[in-house]
């Protein structure tokens, strides 16, 4: 019952007009930037932060968690209609979909993928429901030692399940650690690595940062590789409704794939792309005829699409409950809250249970927004592929640029977003992926600050970490993740599963 009356709460805040209202746009700009490939929920909500300034927390959250799984739904109809992904989770999704496109089974493919994104994303809803209050009420007993040793797990394990090298993925953490770091030191008073401009007094602003490499620095490669725009072989769309027989084979890959994607999207590094390249694995495995795979397979579509919009939902489950964001978008959503002056973490279900009530059921009333916006407009998402790059995302970057001027007016900002945009852009040609750069920013001010207290309280005692059982159990099994991954055989197997 109380459950339900949590439920009650939530959907009391989700269906006010303005609330709704940002659901749908928030799912129409999920589905948009899903279908656009190259551009991602994760440098759309890096640009669409300045523009959350002026919007109630609820609303914010809500059209920002409905860009992020809206963009699964998205991605899948381009990777069946015209063999191009528009999410890296939907690359697996491209494999078997397209081919049953081209065997005049488009409309099934696509109707596959809803069904399964719709089942997954409400049994994920009910998983985040379900769990929210037993984790918090633990994650309430955390002290700082506690605290300081779960973040150390979340990175550690974030950089083990990355498909970077560790030594990258270890040194991009330890940079974003180190912008952290940039500003006033808040128990001294004095300045650090400012270099004497004002404007960094108050460290590195969130905003332009995020924007710069992950927006503008994505868009200026996808300009780079899609300037004059690209022939595409649409293919013709069918009658969407699946035969019984196809509802055979589709029931169980639908719920191994959904099973999958809560899982993994609960663990750092994990999300939706992890979740569907597992799926696929597995489903192909368990297949009685795996050389169908990869000819138009319907269990190849059922899986993945289920498990990457699970994954993108649970998500949430650790940024909601514990204040640690699972992945980089998550990481995004940490400092959205913190925009709106909310601390992540569990206090927040106590401080603002419609805001963390209204969130999670807003993802029930957005699966079946998506279910309406992807299967009846399909032909007019598949239009939008022909806008060329060179018109679209010029007229991005100046809404953007005018956003970030509108945070401080201040031109300051919009150099800082310059910058970042030739770091971002630096690092997307040597191939070093920003996304542990966004989590060690976003956590480096939370490690540092229980790292000094758990010292003030202990006198310098370091051992003090080991003398909380809980603390002791997250830092061993960090400390045997990173010594398990370096034993060759587990690195190769690693390897080999991550680049299948």
């Amino acid at each position: 019952m109380d459950l339900l009356s949590n439920l009650s709460v939530g959907f009391t805040t989700v269906f006010t007009p303005d609330n709704l209202a940002y659901a749908f746009l928030g799912c129409l700009l999920g589905t948009l930037i899903g279908v656009l490939p190259g551009l991602g929920p994760l440098a759309t909500i890096a640009m669409l932060l300045p523009m959350t300034y002026n919007l109630a927390p609820d609303s914010a959250l809500i059209m920002l968690a409905g860009i992020y799984y809206g963009a699964q739904y998205g991605g899948s109809t381009t990777a069946i209609i015209v063999n191009l992904p528009g999410e890296s989770s939907s690359i697996m999704t491209a494999v078997d979909g397209h081919q049953m496109a081209r065997r005049g089974r488009a409309g099934v493919a696509l109707a596959t993928a809803a069904i399964g994104s719709f089942f997954a994303g409400c049994v994920a809803t009910l998983a985040i429901a379900a769990l929210a209050k037993p984790l918090a009420e633990v994650a309430l007993q955390f002290g700082p030692k506690e605290y300081f040793s779960l973040m150390v797990l979340g990175l550690l394990l974030a950089i083990v399940i990355s498909a970077d090298s560790l030594l990258e993925s270890l040194g991009m953490v330890l940079v974003g650690v180190l912008w952290s770091l940039i500003g006033t030191d808040v128990n001294s008073g004095t300045q650090r690595f400012t270099f004497g401009v004002t404007q960094l007094f108050d460290g590195l602003d969130f905003v332009p940062l995020t924007m710069g490499i992950f927006g503008f620095a994505e868009i200026v490669r996808n300009l780079q590789q899609h300037g004059a725009g690209q022939g595409l072989t649409v293919e013709k769309l069918t009658s969407l409704f699946p035969t019984r027989a196809d509802f055979r084979r589709m029931a169980a890959p639908i719920a191994r794939g959904t099973f999958i994607g809560t899982i993994l999207g609960v663990l750092p590094g994990g999300g939706a792309a992890l979740a569907s390249f597992t799926s696929y694995s597995v489903e192909k495995k368990l297949s009685s005829n795996p050389t169908s795979f990869g000819q138009g397979a319907i269990e190849g579509v059922a899986g993945p699409e289920s498990a990457n919009n699970a994954g993108a939902q649970t998500s949430f489950i650790p940024l909601l409950t514990l204040g640690l964001p699972a992945n980089a978008v998550m990481a995004l959503m940490v400092g959205a809250m913190t925009i709106h002056n909310i601390q992540p973490g569990p206090q927040v279900m106590t401080a603002n249970p419609s805001l963390f009530w209204g969130v999670i059921a807003s993802m029930w009333v957005g699966n079946m927004m998506l279910v309406i916006l992807n299967l009846p407009l399909v032909g007019l998402w598949v239009k939008l592929l022909n806008i060329p790059y060179r018109f679209l995302y010029p007229a991005i970057m100046m809404f953007c640029c005018i956003g970030v001027y509108s945070l401080k007016n201040s031109t300051f900002e919009i150099y800082e977003a310059a910058i970042m945009c030739i770091v971002g852009y630096a690092f997307l040609m040597l191939r070093l992926s920003p996304a542990p750069l966004l989590l060690g920013l976003v956590l480096g001010p939370q490690l540092e600050e229980t790292f000094r207290r758990t010292m003030l309280l202990s006198r310098g005692d370091a051992t003090v970490f080991f003398s909380s059982p809980l603390s002791a159990v997250l830092l061993a099994i960090a400390f045997c993740a990173v010594i398990a991954i370096a034993v060759p055989s587990i690195r190769g197997r690693r390897d080999k599963a991550l680049q299948e």
